[in-house]
């Protein structure tokens, strides 16, 4: 019998963050993530590889 379900990814994304942020950055945040058909998950940690690589500079 086939195994059901989603398929084990090699960077399996286990850890889970909940913030808090402002209604506006919100609003913001939504606006350019459908712009460039993104998820917001895929913004935020967009970003923080973004900080994350500068500061290795």
């Amino acid at each position: 019998m086939k195994k059901m379900g989603r398929p084990k990814s090699d960077n399996a994304k286990k850890k889970v963050l909940s913030i808090r942020v402002p209604d506006e950055l919100y609003s913001q945040m939504l606006a350019y993530a459908e712009k460039y058909k993104m998820t917001t998950t895929d913004l935020v940690l967009s970003g923080v590889e973004i900080l994350l690589s500068e500061q290795k500079k």
